[in-house]
């Protein structure tokens, strides 16, 4: 029995530090997210180059984690709701360091667009979706820790504005383009940046849905579909 006891305490201990990484992985995040918006605004590419280094941070701990996992689980062999708890744990630091590439790229095409002409409350616009991509991901990390899987369910929902969001920046910028072809280049870009954001949402709904998971054993279904309008091809890379 006290052999038992000292088992499941280690493990306690472990699955702890596990989870202290997560969050530790997600404040990277939530300032990379930050960061990389006001870089945008401010056309800071020193600020812009800090965002890329700390992408660097939250990859060496995404790697920590899948190690801690792993040896947690052989060491271990966890079942049921402790087994859960690790494998939501993966998969949450898979979609944190997505974002953390998201705002990477953002932070590249800073550099680009500090030597073009400003196109007109773009920047302010990425920076609101930043903004609520941000309260978004700061609110799943916190549905995580309590095991809140209500909180985590209107995170969910909010993924609906990032969506709505980018659209309307799509249009924006599409209307900029048209009147002026000097525009293209940085309104590209901009738009690539947008993308990014947007799916920067989808990664942090993934989030969520890993907390529903861990709660109730059940994924959520899929009760709407994505209100991004566009439809274009895929920006995980830099050009």
């Amino acid at each position: 029995m006290m052999q038992e006891r000292h088992i499941s305490a280690a493990f306690d201990r472990d699955l702890e530090a596990l989870q202290a990484l997560i969050m530790k992985m997600g404040g990277l995040v939530e300032s990379s997210i930050k960061e990389s918006a006001q870089a945008l605004l401010d056309r800071d590419e020193e600020l812009a180059n800090k965002v890329r280094v700390t992408d660097e941070r939250i990859d060496v701990l995404e790697e920590e984690i899948n190690h801690e996992a792993a040896r947690l689980i052989a060491l271990r062999a966890p079942t049921a709701g402790d087994l859960r708890t690790v494998l939501s744990v993966l998969k949450i630091s898979g979609n944190l360091e997505r974002c953390g590439d998201y705002t990477k790229n953002l932070a590249k095409r800073v550099t680009a667009l500090a030597h073009m002409p400003p196109i007109d409350d773009a920047g302010a616009a990425i920076r609101r979706m930043a903004r609520d991509v941000d309260l978004m991901l700061k609110d799943a990390l916190d549905a995580f820790i309590q095991r809140d899987d209500e909180l985590a369910g209107q995170v969910i929902d909010r993924d609906d504005d990032i969506d709505q969001m980018y659209n309307a920046l799509f249009r924006e910028l599409l209307t900029h383009m048209l009147e002026d072809p000097r525009n293209i280049t940085a309104c590209m870009h901009l738009h690539f940046i947008a993308k990014n954001m947007e799916r920067m949402g989808d990664h942090v709904t993934a989030i969520a849905e890993q907390v529903i998971y861990l709660v109730t054993g059940e994924l959520p279904e899929e009760t709407r579909p994505k209100s991004d309008e566009t439809a274009i091809m895929d920006v995980d890379g830099y050009i």
